[in-house]
């Protein structure tokens, strides 16, 4: 896998070549918390489909997050009587910090994981990660609400699943379709520098990770699944309707006030091999004109509610210019933010003056245009005062939006990269970072080729114990990863509200 990606970038995507090698190609991990009735009959039934129709090799990794029941010795059994299957004990509950665990440990490229009741339809896995494999997508998800799904459950499911949607689509602007379904897979070199930016240890773990993704411009595959409700889950639905709120609500914050480092994720030019050649690729301008409408429209009103307010006790002049004054500040954050996608406080107060200056042509159009109205008119009425003001106001946009994209927010070129580099890797124009970012683990060692079933039977695994705090550790696979070490898992992850 090409790793000559400029800093602060993912690598582009590439298919992962097939061959043969002893690393899993695929690793499903099982997060479980007190499952001792169902784990063993979902590993086998897990293990026999993948045997009979997976065309490479694959782990199973039964995530244990701090069972009290009988489940870690139902997985111990499982692991010592089943090559494929691994068995894995955290002290600490939560189903984000067993995935978040496995995964980041975890050697094999290609990430998934399910919920051990198997509610969803097995013949969706190979389609889940066939776009991961092939590198046409970022991360994969089943949803159980595109049109061709086929669901079975009572309405008070449906109906919370549905509203939870909409919140996420209204609040987060999220496009994904369904973020709770329990069957998910990611590519390893995704996830190691994802995982990290994902602060959720509990149910909102998922949904954080698709956010921040989708924010990121990560492609997200969809699969329809045929699900079918299981009537024994122990999920407690209110407390985690609650602590998915309160997770959106922590999301929605960080991605206003520009405190999440995802420009670290994009990925660069270049999966198409015609893209290697473009050098002066400009940004999306339609995107930009759209954006700038937008938060023009929503200004103007400010602007206007204000004049009417400041009007009220001042002469029209000295409401204009209060007006557009307060309404230009807005206005400058608003655009830095929503139509340039410029994150972080770095140059917001040299943007802030620049947008003064801006401001300062603004009231030159609009004072000139009421003081040529005054001129016409001794006692003009204030409906023809607001009439001026908005055709002023329509040509200090355009002037406003010119001076903003040349000037205010340039395009910022990226530096040269080096003639290997761009052998395979373009210049990214206008790509904004708010610190550059070149993580410890990425090197320029390729993935090894995808083995391809039979392979010799492997060695049993050994089955470890640890905290959270160590998973990342690479020695408990007994596999030393030459391509991607691990990222840390928090060590002071707790998870008093875990809803399991």
């Amino acid at each position: 896998m090409r790793t000559d990606s400029s800093p602060g970038t993912l690598p582009a995507r590439e298919h992962l070549p097939a061959g043969d090698a002893g690393t899993p190609v695929l690793d499903v991990v099982i997060p479980v918390y007190n499952e001792e009735k169902d784990l063993q009959p979902c590993v086998r039934r897990l293990h026999e489909h993948l045997t009979r129709t997976f065309p490479y090799t694959f782990r199973i990794t039964v995530a244990d997050n701090a069972s009290t029941d009988t489940t870690p010795l139902v997985a111990a059994r499982l692991e010592a009587e089943v090559p494929e299957v691994r068995n894995v004990r955290l002290e600490q509950k939560g189903r984000g910090r067993a995935l978040r665990a496995v995964w980041s440990a975890s050697d094999a490229p290609v990430l998934a994981y399910m919920d051990v009741d198997l509610s969803t339809d097995l013949n969706a896995l190979l389609p889940l990660v066939a776009p991961l494999i092939s590198g046409h997508s970022d991360l994969a998800i089943g949803s159980r609400l595109a049109r061709t799904s086929r669901v079975v459950r009572g309405p008070k499911r449906e109906f919370i699943s549905r509203a939870y949607n909409l919140i996420l689509r209204g609040s987060l602007q999220a496009r994904f379709s369904d973020a709770q379904c329990g069957f998910k897979a990611i590519r390893r070199d995704v996830a190691q520098v994802l995982l990290p930016l994902v602060e959720d240890t509990g149910w909102f773990f998922d949904t954080e990770m698709l956010v921040l993704a989708e924010r990121a411009g990560l492609r997200i595959h969809e699969v329809p699944v045929d699900w079918v409700d299981d009537p024994d889950s122990t999920v407690h639905i209110v407390r985690t309707a609650t602590d998915d709120l309160k997770g959106v609500w922590r999301i929605g914050r960080a991605l206003t006030t520009g405190s999440l480092p995802l420009d670290r994720l994009t990925r660069p030019f270049g999966d198409d091999p015609r893209d290697r050649e473009l050098t002066g690729v400009p940004r999306g301008l339609a995107r930009q004109l759209v954006g700038f409408c937008v938060v023009g429209v929503l200004s103007t009103l400010f602007y206007l509610l204000l004049y009417s307010a400041f009007r009220q006790f001042c002469g029209s002049q000295l409401a204009n210019a209060l007006a557009l004054l307060v309404s230009a500040v807005a206005n400058t954050a608003a655009n830095r933010r929503l139509t340039f996608g410029v994150r972080g406080r770095g140059g917001a107060v040299r943007h802030q003056a620049q947008g003064l200056v801006v401001f300062g042509i603004g009231l030159a159009l609009t004072s000139g245009s009421l003081a040529a109205l005054n001129t016409a008119t001794d006692s003009p009425a204030h409906s023809t005062e607001l009439a001026v003001l908005i055709a002023a106001n329509l040509a200090a946009t355009v002037l406003r939006f010119l001076l903003f994209r040349a000037w205010v927010f340039p395009e910022r070129r990226e530096p040269a990269l080096s003639p290997a580099a761009t052998a395979h890797t373009p210049a990214v124009p206008g790509r904004r970072t708010t610190a550059p970012y070149a993580p410890a683990h990425r090197t320029t060692t390729p993935y090894a080729p995808l083995p391809q079933r039979p392979v010799a039977p492997p060695q049993p695994y050994q089955t470890t114990r640890f905290r959270a705090g160590e998973a990342a550790d690479s020695r408990w696979s007994g596999v030393t990863d030459a391509t991607v070490r691990s990222q840390p898992v928090r060590p002071d992850d707790t998870d008093p509200g875990d809803a399991r």
